[in-house]
């Protein structure tokens, strides 16, 4: 059974197994070669509990279903393919009538079901967040400029310079709330459209970490140099990523103003791959991008783990919490997720983009 005969299920992100009445393996499609890590030319015509040890109880279960005509739906299956680790699967079996086939099983990793519902929870709380704190910016702009005009006059009034002092003072906090309420603002643009070549940003946010920590951090590349350009907006993408990395190294060092004995340096490490049949925002694509920026600092406060996306969330004293926020904005911009896996002594945000 060749592959053109099921062209739709090559584009599904779950993986589609069809099987023949003494349960051999008639066809998969690419996400279920990437489950089971393995070529279809050495899966086709294998029985499928073959494939996997300890499977009895699955020979026993998918007989049962063939026979009976009545499929069967585990919400928690696991099988151990040969040589690697147990996969835990929602699984689905149903009959049917087809030359060469009489089951096809839908499998899907928990994980992968559980992450594709965080990535939804997470996406729709940020465009919450995103209009409430624009509707909030908005408030706050008016107010204040009337509040540093006000104090601009008053300060034309005063004869003593200790009390222009006070006025300055509030002109200077005006200037900076004015500008938080900026940057609040300013994602929201769209994005521009030109060939972007993800090494050269990372290499941007290399120099600039470097310039701007130049002591206590090492910048490593760990880069795949196939990996083709794509469009995008070059200005956005290199301030999501250097929000990432400047947000590792002030961990780092944070960490190391009281370092513990035998305390390794501080190191940061961009590294870049293919990845593919991703599932991104629902949608499947063939290849994307991914670019990880993982540390070996302290790690993200278990308190705030689920929420450092999230606006004005910061593990840093004196942190305004918009650097991951905005990083996040400009990755959902370009059709793409970031997400982050922290522990102490290694943290990784990763970075997903469409490549078309």
């Amino acid at each position: 059974m060749t592959p053109a005969a099921f062209p739709g299920l090559d584009l599904l992100a779950t993986a589609v197994v069809l099987l023949d009445k003494e349960l051999l393996v008639k066809y998969v499609n690419p996400a279920a070669e990437a489950l089971f890590a393995a070529g279809r030319k050495s899966i086709l015509d294998q029985t499928f509990p073959g494939l996997f040890s300890d499977s009895g109880a699955l020979a026993a279960l998918l007989h049962s279903a063939i026979l009976g005509e009545r499929g069967f739906a585990d919400q928690d299956l696991i099988l151990a393919p040969l040589g690697h680790e147990p996969l835990h699967l929602n699984c689905i079996a149903t009959p049917v009538e087809l030359p060469q086939a009489a089951l096809l099983l839908e499998l899907r990793p928990i994980d992968q079901r559980l992450r594709i519902e965080r990535e939804e929870q997470r996406t729709a709380q940020h465009r919450a967040n995103r209009e409430l704190i624009r509707n909030l910016a908005h408030e706050i702009r008016n107010p204040l400029g009337g509040l540093r005009g006000s104090a601009q006059l008053l300060e034309r009034e005063l004869d003593r310079p200790s009390l222009r002092e006070y006025t300055r003072v509030i002109i200077k906090e005006a200037d900076r709330l004015q500008a938080l309420m900026d940057r609040l603002l300013t994602p929201h643009r769209p994005p521009k459209q030109v060939p972007v070549n993800i090494h050269e940003v990372c290499e941007r946010v290399c120099s600039l970490i470097l310039a701007e920590f130049p002591e206590g951090i090492r910048v490593e590349r760990d880069y795949d140099v196939g990996l083709p350009e794509f469009r995008g907006d070059p200005e956005q993408l290199i301030q999501a990523v250097l929000n990432i990395a400047r947000n590792a190294a002030q961990a780092i060092l944070g960490a190391r103003a009281s370092p513990a004995p035998g305390q390794s340096q501080g190191e940061i490490v961009l590294c870049t791959r293919v990845a593919r049949q991703a599932t991104l925002v629902r949608r499947l694509h063939r290849l994307a991008l991914e670019l990880q920026v993982i540390d070996n600092g302290p790690g993200v406060p278990a308190e705030i783990r689920d929420k450092i996306f999230y606006p004005l969330v910061s593990g840093r004293e004196g942190g305004s919490g918009l650097g991951l926020t905005l990083a996040q904005t400009f990755v959902q911009q370009h059709e793409g997720v970031v997400e982050c896996d922290s522990r102490p002594g290694r943290t990784c945000f990763r970075i997903v983009l469409p490549l078309r």
